[in-house]
């Protein structure tokens, strides 16, 4: 199987209708990615056929269970899930946040030459970062533990909104740890088509 039929096979088994152009978004991202890979370290998995699981899939096999609007991710890396969030949702608005400058660097080239027009790079800390308006959605792939997640971007989720970690095994000692004005809304168990591992979306609100 090819990349692009893997890619095509994992979102079809996601459930996701993607328009061909997203498709193609998706895989020139994975080039990108690959690309800058060799020089900058953007992720620790180095064969493109296992970044199709690893990374694009992953991300995307949260999708369903995010709501859109104003959406911050935070660490963002290489662009997960937050790039993969912008490509599949174009009426949301994504902000892309990590204080790698080398990370940001290949986030705006990717933003620029995957043209899209809903996403903000920002090189900043989290507990630094300056917004005009604050985010419906707040979230993060191996950042940082819930409860630091919550701590760092507390003033940044509006009223209402709603932290969306994605983590890989339940994670009971960090629930257990988390603030006592902060509850868990819902611990999703995603399946990801080409990978053999737990993962879980757990979404949090305050009190």
């Amino acid at each position: 199987m090819t990349l692009e039929q893997e890619l095509e096979h994992g979102l079809a088994v996601l459930g996701l209708d993607f328009s061909a152009e997203q498709v193609a978004r998706l895989n020139q991202y994975l080039a990108l990615l690959d690309k800058w890979n060799k020089t900058y370290n953007l992720t620790a998995v180095r064969e493109t056929e296992r970044m199709v699981a690893y990374h694009v899939l992953d991300s995307l096999s949260a999708l369903p269970h995010v709501r859109g609007g104003r959406v911050l991710d935070v660490g963002s890396g290489g662009g997960m899930p937050g790039m993969l969030f912008a490509i599949a949702r174009p009426d949301w608005q994504l902000t892309l946040l990590d204080a790698n400058h080398k990370k940001t660097t290949f986030l705006r080239q990717a933003v620029i030459e995957l043209g899209l027009d809903n996403v903000d790079v920002q090189c900043e800390r989290a507990e630094a970062l300056q917004v005009s308006a604050p985010f419906d959605v707040i979230t993060s792939r191996a950042f940082a533990e819930l409860a630091e997640f919550v701590r760092l971007t507390r003033p940044l989720l509006a009223e209402g909104g709603v932290w969306a970690a994605l983590k890989g095994v339940y994670p009971y000692e960090e629930i257990a740890q988390l603030p006592e004005d902060i509850r868990v809304v819902s611990v999703q168990e995603l399946k990801v088509p080409g990978l053999d591992a737990e993962r879980h979306l757990v979404t949090l609100a305050r009190a």
